[in-house]
Formats: C-alpha cells, sequence, structure tokens
C-alpha cells in the first residue's frame, strides 16, 4: 500500500503568492504607514484590512483549498 501525501496548495502559487512574501508585504506596508505617518490611529486602521488579507490568503486559503480537493486532479 502506498501511502499518499497531502496536497500542498503552496506547490502551485508562484513565489509572489507565497506565505513568506505575502506576510513580508503586509508587514512592509504595516512598517511603512507607521514610519510614514507616525499615528498610531491610522497604522491601525491600515492594518486591519492588511492583517485579515494575511490571515485569509495564509491560514484559511491553503485549508480550504486542501479539503476542496480541487487540486487532485493536477497531482495526477
Amino acid at each position: 500500500m502506498s501511502e499518499q501525501k497531502p496536497v500542498n496548495p503552496w506547490n502551485y502559487k508562484p513565489w509572489w503568492c507565497q506565505p513568506w512574501s505575502i506576510l513580508l508585504t503586509g508587514m512592509t506596508l504595516i512598517g511603512g504607514s507607521w514610519l510614514l505617518f507616525k499615528t498610531i490611529w491610522l497604522t491601525v486602521l491600515v492594518s486591519i484590512p492588511i492583517a485579515t488579507w494575511m490571515g485569509f490568503f495564509v491560514l484559511l486559503w491553503p485549508q480550504l483549498i486542501t479539503r476542496s480537493d480541487i487540486l487532485e486532479s493536477y497531482k495526477e
């Protein structure tokens, strides 16, 4: 019996859409907001949609793709 490895959805994404690039971009934007404006409320306002975007694409998206088995057809 052969054991199947779970499908890694990150293998099907380009370099600019990998977890490290998503986190780096998000942190750069949040840090840049702070460096540019030096206002905590504005940085928080900028960080809310960016943190939501990062959370979705780094945490939720891979789980959804893995559960949907949509990549199984590409694997074969």
